[in-house]
């Protein structure tokens, strides 16, 4: 019990107090050492030939030149990976099919003493495209005769069947019989990149035990061990991944950019090798925030109170699938906001676009729904004659409530966190709203 009170104790050294970063010293200084740092004796560099097209056939390759070019250890395409599907959901390929579906997809990879050498090899590589209609727009892509970025087509199907991942409570139809206003709005949003200090970079090489090693950038290592254990088709106990301080993620690098192509190349080769993106290739072909389209119908009381919401999603995923679908599971469970509403309606949809694949960042698939939905609010508030800040407080969640998806909320502050802002922007609050709490 005693030690018990001196850690929590401890605890109270640093909460709620300036302390200096642990590794702050090292980032200032400039000793910090990242993956791009990462050097090793006879060490291999890599480049990769992309796709120029959004959409291509890829009718013949011919690498043999390549492979005789001076200074080059391998060269390597699909026929070369011993699985060639990897990311969360494992519909991407290391390196491109016959079809390509995004403009600088990965078709073939060199490993070379220098990265003249392997740009000198990746010119010397013969391959014949058929150029393909692609479709980047995402309403495009679901109309009747969109060209087909996937063989299954352009529409994910959820649970196997479902074009809409739906969320359902009460009955919105009745709801918008019960309002004095019908809103809607219809939202967007663009790609982002996330735009690191340090771009992608993997280190990769065979130890003394014959153990593939990684060092690698990725956010989350273990996600990657697995995925890329399947990649290689090695037992887990044969890959090990290092990670270390990362020169800037913000959600990037929890998708595979280089780690696969380095392990690969370190396996044919039995030499270390580094695969690191210049900035253009970071900034073009890393994974990115997709965009999304939200089309929002509200109807609302003359007292403020919401009383049915539609909502429909369309969010343009890219070529794969990386990790849209769980944006899109975790959109459709918050884009209704932080209100109770007691008729509700989310229809998502996810499409796919001959375009770099949804990645994660900062957030991913909540917060660019929460600028629809707020932006909403506001011109609800204006509908009815009330402020931004009293929508907020008269459809507010409280303890005890049950949220969209039916789960009961226990730790609810939306309405003492309206209180703060007001008080911190100076703005006076009438006293019934001073007086409420997220405690029913």
């Amino acid at each position: 019990m005693d030690l018990c009170r001196k850690e929590v104790s401890k605890m109270f050294n640093s909460v709620g107090k300036r302390v200096p970063r642990y590794d702050g010293i090292g980032h200032v200084t400039g000793r910090t050492q990242y993956v791009s740092d990462v050097r090793m004796p006879d060490m291999l560099t890599c480049k990769t030939l992309r796709c120029p097209y959004h959409k291509a056939r890829i009718k013949s390759i011919d690498v043999s030149e390549a492979r005789k070019s001076s200074g080059v250890y391998a060269v390597i395409t699909k026929d070369n990976v011993p699985h060639n599907l990897f990311a969360m959901v494992p519909d991407h390929h290391v390196l491109a099919e016959e079809i390509t579906r995004y403009k600088g997809q990965n078709i073939a990879a060199v490993a070379a003493v220098s990265r003249e050498a392997a740009l000198d090899a990746l010119a010397k590589i013969k391959i014949e495209y058929e150029e393909l209609k692609p479709v980047i727009d995402p309403e495009e892509a679901i109309a009747d005769g969109a060209p087909q970025v996937r063989p299954e087509g352009n529409n994910h199907l959820f649970d196997g069947t479902s074009l809409v991942r739906k969320i359902r409570r009460g009955n919105v139809e009745e709801g918008f019989k019960e309002a004095d206003f019908i809103v809607e709005g219809r939202y967007t949003t663009p790609s982002q990149e996330h735009a690191p200090m340090e771009t992608c970079c993997s280190v990769a090489y065979l130890d003394a035990s014959g153990k593939l090693v990684i060092h690698s950038k990725a956010q989350g290592l273990y996600f990657a061990q697995g995925d890329l254990a399947n990649v290689f088709q090695l037992p887990l106990n044969k890959l090990k991944f290092v990670g270390g301080t990362i020169g800037g993620g913000f959600g990037g690098m929890n998708s595979i950019h280089t780690d696969h192509i380095a392990g690969l190349l370190a396996l044919a080769t039995g030499k270390p090798v580094r695969f690191a993106l210049t900035r253009e290739e970071e900034t073009l072909f890393s994974t990115i925030r997709s965009p999304w389209i939200f089309k929002i119908k509200d109807g609302i009381r003359k007292d403020g109170v919401i009383t049915a919401r539609h909502v429909e999603v369309l969010h343009d995923c890219g070529a794969y699938t990386e990790l849209g679908l769980y944006a899109v599971e975790k959109n459709a469970n918050l884009i209704a906001g932080a209100n109770l509403i007691k008729n509700l309606a989310v229809d998502s949809r996810m499409v796919y676009t001959n375009k770099m694949p949804s990645g994660s960042m900062r957030g991913f698939g909540v917060n660019v729904g929460q600028y629809a939905e707020q932006v909403q609010l506001d011109r609800l508030a204006r509908a009815v004659g009330i402020s931004p800040m009293e929508i907020r407080f008269i459809n507010a969640f409280h303890v005890g409530d049950k949220n969209h998806t039916g789960n009961e909320l226990a730790s609810v502050s939306t309405i003492e966190t309206l209180q703060k802002v007001a008080a911190m922007s100076g703005q006076k609050l009438p006293e019934k709203y001073l007086a409420m709490s997220s405690d029913k």
